[in-house]
Order: C-alpha cells, then sequence, then structure tokens
C-alpha cells in the first residue's frame, strides 16, 4: 500500500454497537453512529491517526442532572446525530478529526447566534472567525481572510444557509468538510464538484442559542484507563453589558480602567465567543466582527501575545502577496531569493505589514487567563490594541490595569476563565 493511501483506507474497528454509562444511579445509553453510503455499511474511517481504530456514539436515552443542573440529554444531538440524509456528500468519508473540528465550530457558534458567523477550523481550533449583519457569506469571507494559509484543508461550520456566495468561496480553495443548517438552491451541486469534501447539514446549527445555557457532560480519559468528568464551560459574557469594570486595589490605592467604546465592546463580546473554542493558552486578537490572529496552545502568555503578533504580521503579509501578487508569501520568497524584481516587492509588501503590526491598530485582544504580569498587555498595546477583555482575578491587576491606562486603553473583567486542554 502507498503511503498516501493510509489517509483514505477504511480501519476496521470493533467497537460494540451500544454503550451506557451508570453515574449513580443515573442511566445514560449512547448507540453507535454508522451509516449506509454507496451500499455499504461504514463508521468513522480512523480516528486522530490512521493506525487508531474509532467509533462515533451518539446519546439516544437517558437524563443525567448535576447538583440540580440538568445537561444535555437525547434528541439534542449535532454532529453526533448526522445520518445519512444529513451526510449529502461522505468525501473520502469523515474520520475522528472532521467531525471534532466540526464540534469544535458548534462550541463557537452557539454563543454567536446573535447574527450570521462562521468559522473555519483546523485541529480543533478556529483558523478564523467572523460574524457580519451582512449575511453568512460576508462573515465567511472575513474568516477566510483571517489566516488563509491555515484554512487549507479546514472545516468551514456556519450558523446560517450557506448561499451562492459562500459557496464560491469554499470552491476557491481547498476544504475538508463544509457544515451548515441548510444549503440554498444551487448550493450543493455546486460544492459537490469537489468529490473530496464533506459537506454535511445540521439543521440544529441554526438553533444554537437554544443550547447555549445547557450544559453538557465532558469526558477526558486518562493514560492509566482513568476517568475525569467535569460539567462542560457556560461562557457568562452574552452581552456587553456582562463585562465586569476592571478595577484593583494596592497599599490602599484604588486604580479602574477606562471602560470600552461600543465598538471595542462588540468586538470583545465576539472575540470571547470565540475565545471559548481555543486551546489554552491562548489569546485572540479582533477588529470589525473578525478575528485577526488567534494564538493557541502556548505555555506561557506573554509568549502567547507574542506569537499571535507575528501571525498577525506574517498572515497580512500573505494576504498582500496573494491579493496583489497571486502568489502565497512563501511562493514569492522563492521568487525573490532568484529575482531583484520580486525581492523588492517582498521588502515593500513585508514593510507595509510591519508598519501596519499586522493589523492590529485599534483592535482589541481577549485572554483566556488572567495576565500574571504586565508583560502581555504591554506586548499588545505596543501594537495599537486599545481594549482588553480578561479573566482579572491576578496578584497583580494592580499592575495589569495600570499598563492599560498609561495608554489609554480600555479594559475589562470576564469574571470567568475559558481554559480548554
Amino acid at each position: 500500500m502507498a503511503l498516501k493511501d493510509m489517509y483514505s483506507t477504511l480501519l476496521r474497528e470493533d467497537f460494540p454497537p451500544s454503550l451506557s454509562l451508570d453515574l449513580g444511579g443515573q442511566r445514560l445509553v449512547f448507540k453507535k453512529r454508522e451509516w449506509t453510503l454507496k451500499g455499504e455499511r461504514k463508521g468513522l474511517r480512523y480516528g486522530e491517526n490512521p493506525d487508531q481504530p474509532a467509533a462515533l456514539y451518539e446519546l439516544v436515552e437517558g437524563d443525567l442532572s448535576l447538583g440540580g443542573e440538568r445537561l444535555r440529554g437525547p434528541g439534542l444531538g449535532l454532529v453526533s446525530a448526522v445520518d445519512e440524509e444529513g451526510m449529502i456528500q461522505a468525501g473520502k468519508h469523515p474520520g475522528k478529526i472532521n467531525l471534532t473540528d466540526v464540534d469544535s465550530g458548534v462550541n463557537i457558534l452557539q454563543y454567536l447566534s446573535a447574527r450570521p458567523a462562521a468559522v473555519i477550523l483546523k485541529h480543533n481550533n478556529p483558523c478564523g472567525a467572523a460574524w457580519s449583519g451582512e449575511g453568512v457569506s460576508r462573515a465567511l469571507e472575513k474568516a477566510f481572510w483571517c489566516d488563509r494559509i491555515a484554512a487549507f484543508g479546514g472545516a468551514v461550520v456556519v450558523n446560517s444557509p450557506l448561499d451562492k456566495a459562500a459557496a464560491e468561496i469554499i470552491d476557491s480553495a481547498y476544504f475538508e468538510v463544509a457544515a451548515a443548517p441548510d444549503f440554498e438552491e444551487g448550493v450543493i451541486a455546486r460544492l459537490k464538484k469537489r468529490k473530496n469534501l464533506r459537506i454535511l447539514r445540521l439543521p440544529k446549527l441554526a438553533e444554537l442559542a437554544e443550547l447555549a445555557s445547557i450544559p453538557f457532560l465532558e469526558i477526558k480519559s486518562l493514560a492509566d484507563g482513568g476517568l475525569i468528568l467535569q460539567r462542560s464551560f457556560i461562557n457568562r459574557i452574552r452581552s456587553t453589558l456582562d463585562f465586569i469594570p476592571a478595577r484593583a486595589e494596592k497599599d490602599g490605592q484604588s486604580l479602574a480602567a477606562r471602560r470600552p467604546d461600543p465598538r471595542e465592546a462588540e468586538d470583545l463580546l465576539f472575540a470571547w465567543a470565540v475565545e471559548s473554542g481555543v486551546i489554552s493558552n491562548s489569546v485572540i486578537f479582533a477588529a470589525d466582527g473578525a478575528t485577526l490572529g488567534i494564538g493557541a496552545g502556548e505555555q506561557d502568555r506573554v509568549g502567547c501575545v507574542e506569537l499571535t503578533v507575528f501571525k498577525a504580521r506574517t498572515k497580512l503579509a500573505d494576504r498582500l502577496a496573494f491579493t496583489e501578487q497571486g502568489l502565497s508569501l512563501y511562493d514569492l520568497r522563492l521568487r525573490a531569493a532568484k529575482s531583484k524584481k520580486h525581492a523588492e516587492i517582498l521588502a515593500e509588501l513585508e514593510n507595509r505589514a510591519l508598519e501596519r503590526q499586522g493589523g492590529l491598530a485599534g483592535s482589541v485582544m481577549v485572554s483566556d487567563g488572567f495576565f500574571p504580569f504586565r508583560d502581555g498587555v504591554d506586548a499588545a498595546l505596543e501594537r495599537g490594541v486599545t481594549a482588553i477583555a480578561q479573566p482579572g482575578g491576578s496578584l497583580r491587576d494592580y499592575e495589569v490595569i495600570q499598563a492599560a491606562n498609561e495608554r489609554n486603553a480600555a479594559m475589562v473583567f470576564t469574571g470567568q476563565r475559558s481554559f480548554r486542554h
């Protein structure tokens, strides 16, 4: 077998057709999800890697309450409930990552139901996310240009019916999955020309607002076979009024930060919603209802800020190269190594991206955890960030607020951490 064939080969799995959990007498029953595709019964192609068998299970019976709070039960499935009718095109046949990427998009979009929104995901992290009052195609366009490079091979998830303009964007690049609550007439026929594209109709994507306040059971398996169970994260910031004024005291002195103006507050609200789907440590830069840079999975917060600044600058340079020269930034660099003309074009283009600080001037930043030192805040403000939202609660909140005040930047607290591992 050729090495590339492993990625399209269905791996045999021997997981049972049903799974049950008993939690203190509360019994949950799950059914293995399989599909009949081209006359053949199939489950997941494979797990995270081609040599890992995997199976998808849907909750079909039982209710669970923890501490008097009822968790999501049967009949509320999205990704786990997709059937043959919803799997409009299976492409190379979905594996675990294809579906968990869509699920990560669901996790974000549940907090962006106020207007059409789009998320493009890779490896369970958003590459770009946006919302727009101008419709889903405009939201998808903005999300795509957040990070055109990372979007390659990603999953597109939207909360409104996919229209023809959005289909054109999907058709213009390479994506693995397109998931929507529905599709306008003619859109499916166009998308089906991409034979490897998985096309999923998930009607409940249009009803996510109803699920946003209902937690679900999360299960983490340990390497020793043990389990950690937790109630899922619930975002408490549902409107700009939910932010907490940033205040702190030190040595008897009280300090408060400037409150965000309406534009800044809306972008902070949007970015905090996206933050719920990003692996920690993370920060997000955003402006005009779209992400500009997403830093994910870093070990230190100031390093995460610096890395995200670099990413924003690089992605802006790539956008300029692609729209003006028809080349990716990296293709342009290859030509610049052999051509003085292209070297001059590259230098001018990268200087523009640097001068604009990756487009961060006037943007906002959110952080999933508090700032233990002011260095991460200083690093963001030096690039033109004007407003920051973060959990608060650090021993150095006073110094962090002081850093914002020195540059007349706004700051608010969320009152909750948004870690995701």
